[in-house]
């Protein structure tokens, strides 16, 4: 259970209030919750920023994001809402930040909101351009592994925890016993869809703490493309699945060369929220390992299409987007390197981002503070962020000179365990992506698109 200070109980006191609230009628409970957490506001000087916003869009009902609200009281299952807003609202933004911020301060080094691991590198489909289908199946963490991240991240704030892989739910039996051990926590996993039958439903409604992100790469014909014949299908019915019990669940979305102009198109953007998505995670293809198909990166014009496209539907259809890249101007940059998060292969290493398979330390040999404290972390600490524009926020893709400076100042080591691969040649691969998205986003950016943001470094 949830260790807590007294000051903490407090703040959680006064949020519980609002989460009664959390009930069948959103016109008139949204209100209700706004109220309660002004007045935590008053008292505790907590969840400023991110109060005003939810403000703004309580009280424009018109307003998409107000929509989206509604339809996440009518199409999920009340005690599963309730439990995401405990995990995410009051444990993981308002306890976990306060945490964050006191272990940052403490250790002097980067602590994460986020921590993403692969309980295994096996996978039950062998898609084009993936380099956990190159790993093979024979990495795996021990739930004894998993349970030990999750705990030592509590103690530093982390309630946020998401499963990649290889194809985590190939694991689902242990991710749903993390899910009971840690209720406090919320638990999301990218995941192919393939595995989810009502069986898989049904322990989702009972941890109440578990989320998808379904990996779809467009419309059937460019899905299928990169991840076999009839998995579109078979991710229609995972989805028809978890609609079914009201659950609730988002898409991840990589968009290449070869898909995105089905992947950026409003006909996606809608069948995303026909299917019951209630977000939608985008990224954009890097090379990654030594058979990487560099052939699938986007150009910068694509790239930029897609930085037009997701602001555009942002401001009229009901879907909450994050796109990995491109809103690197609403975090100030890079949050890798444990800024905002961090991720752990199968074979447990951990390692700064899960695009840069480099580092200097195992959760096996050692704990996460620890690997936050040494130099792979700590030079991703001191580079961050990477370019004055934070249109081009990554030290691989937009400024692929500073991960081989942070690479060998650390001395880290690629994690490739069947085939090395040297940082010059996997920054090389990015070296003319980089060098034709500058302009561009240097246009973009001196046009005003950014916003200001003051963040915690």
């Amino acid at each position: 259970m949830l260790k807590l200070t007294f000051k903490e109980k407090v703040q959680e006191a006064g949020l519980k209030r609002a989460v009664k609230y959390l009930g069948s009628n959103p016109e008139e409970n949204l209100p209700k919750i706004l109220h309660f957490m002004e007045k935590i506001q008053r008292k505790t000087s907590i969840v400023g920023g991110q109060l005003a916003v939810f403000k703004k869009y309580i009280e424009d009902k018109d307003n998409n994001w107000y929509r989206l609200l509604v339809s996440c009281y009518h199409d999920i299952d009340p005690k599963v809402f309730q439990t995401v807003f405990t995990n995410l609202v009051i444990n993981a933004s308002v306890i976990g930040s306060n945490r964050q911020k006191a272990a940052e301060a403490k250790y002097n080094c980067n602590i994460p909101w986020a921590i993403l691991m692969d309980p295994t590198s096996a996978c039950n489909l062998h898609c084009i351009g993936c380099w956990a289908a190159e790993y093979g199946n024979k990495l795996n963490m021990s739930y004894e592994t998993l349970d030990s991240i999750v705990n030592q991240g509590e103690d530093l704030g982390c309630f946020m925890y998401i499963f990649s892989g290889g194809e985590p739910t190939v694991r689902k039996d242990d991710i749903f016993r993390l899910c009971t051990a840690h209720p406090e926590c919320e638990f999301l996993a990218f995941t192919n869809a393939t595995l989810i039958d009502e069986e898989f439903a049904k322990n989702m409604l009972r941890v109440k703490n578990f989320i998808p992100a379904i990996s779809i790469e467009g419309d059937e014909e460019a899905t299928d493309f990169r991840r076999g014949q009839g998995t579109y299908k078979r991710i229609m019915k995972g989805m028809e699945i978890l609609k079914k019990y009201k659950l609730a669940f988002g898409a991840s979305c990589c968009y290449t060369s070869r898909n995105v102009q089905s992947i950026g198109s409003e006909a996606f953007f809608d069948s995303l929220i026909q299917m019951g998505c209630k977000f939608a995670w985008f990224f954009t293809y890097i090379p990654v390992g030594n058979a990487a198909h560099t052939d699938l990166m986007v150009s910068a014009e694509q790239r930029e299409f897609m930085y037009h496209q997701v602001r555009s539907f942002r401001k009229t259809k009901p879907l909450f987007t994050l796109d990995f890249w491109n809103d690197g101007e609403y975090c100030n940059g890079c949050i890798a390197g444990g800024r905002r998060y961090l991720h752990i292969n199968a074979n447990g290493d951990i390692e700064p981002c899960a695009f840069i398979h480099y580092s200097d330390s195992n959760i096996k040999t050692g704990t996460l503070l620890q690997a936050l404290q040494k130099p792979l972390f700590m030079e991703y600490r001191k580079h961050q962020p990477y370019n004055k524009n934070n249109l081009r926020p990554c030290p691989l893709l937009d400024n692929p000179g500073q991960l081989v400076d942070v690479v060998e100042k650390s001395g880290a080591a690629s994690t490739d365990l069947q085939s090395p691969e040297d940082v010059h040649e996997l920054c090389g691969k990015c070296v003319e992506h980089a060098k034709s998205w500058a302009p561009v986003a240097d246009e973009l950016w001196g046009k005003g698109h950014h916003v200001a943001r003051t963040s915690r470094k």
